[in-house]
């Protein structure tokens, strides 16, 4: 699902390697961070592990351990889960568990996620197979991933109360929950609910996978009654098996629900 933003969206971070050309790439790196999160860094270092892929992890003392940003995706990824569940909670005092947990799933898809990292412009700081100077995959979660890893930062560097207000400020008052809450993206649970009525009968298998073991992309197919019906691709099986179900949902001519 794409993200659903509202028209004041962010100012992207543009030129700021070129700008200040006598100054070192840590002071830009520095400066590029602290207009991203309105403060100056205090720990650079976790902004710059914050932005390590994987794929460019560095060795370090501890024997067969690579520093990458995956620990701080894990950590920004709870951070990130925590406020917005309570902002939820909060907005929405009738609203039972499940909701809450759709809307939640939404506001954190990985194509949300991807979205808004370009907006802030991380995709200019990510370091990943050890050059910043080569054009990412169009299908990945790089960029939502390093937006993850940049609140584990901020969360270790300025604590809860300053993490909390940037997640609601830059990134989830930019969502237009009307259009959010409205809009069901889920074109597997649409496809499964058309068969059910239909009394067909609907399978979802992955086909083939390519890529490198950072860059993997998955080939799903959707079968009905037996019958090869449409293909989809995506950086993960469940992203390919969506694919695959939007293209069945596009031939079927399925709607979403007005409401």
């Amino acid at each position: 699902m794409q993200a659903v933003l509202s028209s004041n969206v962010f100012q992207p971070i543009l030129n700021f390697f070129r700008t200040n050309p006598g100054a070192s790439q840590q002071k830009k790196f520095r400066n590029a961070i602290a207009h991203i999160i309105g403060e100056k860094p205090s720990n650079v270092r976790l902004y710059q592990l914050a932005f390590r892929h994987t794929s460019a992890s560095k060795e370090t003392a501890i024997k067969g351990f690579k520093e990458s940003n995956e620990r701080l995706e894990y950590l920004g990824d709870a951070v990130l889960g925590m406020v917005i569940a309570e902002f939820l909670f909060k907005k929405f005092p009738y609203k039972d568990e499940g909701f809450l947990t759709e809307i939640r799933s939404r506001i954190v898809n990985r194509e949300s996620l991807n979205g808004i990292a370009r907006k802030l412009g991380l995709d200019k700081l990510i370091e990943y197979d050890g050059s910043r100077g080569r054009v990412m995959p169009a299908r990945t979660s790089m960029y939502g991933d390093a937006l993850e890893a940049l609140v584990g930062a901020i969360y270790l560097d300025k604590g809860f109360a300053f993490s909390r207000r940037f997640i609601l400020k830059e990134l989830l008052s930019h969502y237009d929950l009307d259009v959010l809450i409205n809009n069901n993206a889920n074109f597997k649970s649409r496809l499964i609910e058309w068969a059910q009525r239909e009394g067909k009968r609907v399978e979802f298998e992955i086909l083939s996978e390519r890529g490198t073991n950072h860059f993997r992309e998955f080939i799903a197919q959707v079968t009905v009654n037996d019958e090869p019906f449409a293909k989809g691709s995506g950086y993960s099986k469940k992203k390919a098996e969506q694919s695959a179900a939007e293209k069945a949902c596009e031939l079927l001519e399925l709607k979403a629900p007005s409401n």
